[in-house]
């Protein structure tokens, strides 16, 4: 047995004794040493948005290696890994063409199976992305926001020396912003309402911030970019009035890519929609950050820049940490998402 956060009905999560998962061929066990609180996890807890009960959330996670299943042998016991959640088929057309993140026959680490909300976890060993343990187990744990960031820079064709916009400046938007600059960025800038976190976008590399509660912040953005607008846009809040803000921000012919995912109607006038059509610019979307070979180079890339300091971490990227123990405590503080600036950390001693 080991102890972990079993959700067993909405709002009533509980730290208690659970069955320590074993090691099963191609697998293996992870000891979680830091695992962050993602957003997809606050209606899982608080609204009801669970697949079933009890479960065992969490997927943001990294660790150690402490017990090998029959056939690895890229890993060994002691290895330091940050975890893929996206547990895909690896059969269906979308997964033969790199499309993990479109399998329909997937599962998932932490919502449809055993998560990182507990003592231990046990993955397949192609979803365990080594990296040099010179990288703390907090910041190891952001691994999934960075990936998540940095494809939706591949969705969004992205190419450097460009004006780029970044609607959002929370992890992800934060990890886009650095992606951005890191790729060749000639100037990004990032949108927020909260001052704290565009100081912590300066802190980190952004070129300019800008806070939209200003009255004249739209001229202000157009304004650093002569009036032409943004080549490449990223909206990273899930926000209707980023994702409208977006359409105004782009430049003739720019790439606009939605990262974040609305969770209330989003409409849009007629005059606002038409910017797409008079400016021709060309909108995706994003989801998850997985592309081939399996879990692509988007991971192998976060585990690169890491490591060497490029792709910077900074505590404030942290708003609390708990010890896994305390989660019902933790998730309690997101029934006020407002006081919330920035991720929720649980480790384990």
């Amino acid at each position: 047995m080991m102890k972990a956060a079993v959700l067993h009905a909405n709002e009533d999560l509980r730290w208690e004794e659970y069955s320590e998962p074993k090691v099963r061929p191609g697998t293996v066990k992870v000891r979680v040493r830091a695992t962050g609180i993602c957003g997809s996890d606050v209606p899982r807890v608080l609204h009801n948005g669970a697949h079933f009960y009890p479960v065992v959330l969490g997927h943001e996670f990294a660790g150690d290696v402490t017990e090998l299943g029959e056939g690895v042998k890229t890993l060994k016991a002691g290895d330091t890994v940050s975890g893929a959640p996206l547990v895909p088929c690896h059969s269906c057309d979308d997964c033969r063409q790199g499309d993990y993140a479109l399998c329909k026959q997937y599962s998932f680490i932490g919502s449809r199976e055993q998560g990182s909300f507990a003592e231990y976890v046990v993955i397949p060993e192609r979803n365990a992305v080594k990296y040099d343990p010179v990288i703390p187990y907090e910041q190891a744990a952001m691994f999934e926001p960075s990936t998540v960031a940095l494809h939706g820079l591949f969705c969004g064709d992205y190419r450097g020396g460009g004006h780029v916009a970044i609607l959002g400046g929370g992890t992800i938007g934060l990890f886009t912003m650095q992606w951005a600059k890191i790729l060749g960025a000639r100037q990004v800038v990032v949108f927020d309402i909260d001052d704290g976190r565009l100081e912590l976008a300066k802190k980190l590399g952004a070129d300019a911030v800008i806070n939209t509660k200003r009255d004249d912040f739209e001229k202000a953005a157009l304004g650093l970019t002569n009036g032409n607008g943004y080549d490449f846009v990223f909206e990273t809040a899930g926000s209707t009035v980023t994702m409208r803000m977006a359409f105004e921000l782009a430049a003739n012919k720019a790439n606009l890519c939605f990262i974040g995912t609305p969770h209330v109607d989003l409409t849009f006038t007629p005059k606002q929609w038409e910017n797409m059509n008079r400016k021709e610019f060309n909108l995706t979307g994003s989801w998850m950050g997985y592309s081939a070979p399996f879990p692509g180079r988007e991971w192998e890339m976060t585990a690169h820049y890491f490591a060497t300091g490029q792709l910077k971490f900074d505590p404030a990227l942290i708003f609390r940490t708990f010890p896994m123990s305390k989660a019902a405590e933790a998730f309690a503080l997101y029934k006020n998402p407002a006081q919330i600036h920035g991720k929720i950390m649980l480790v384990n001693d």
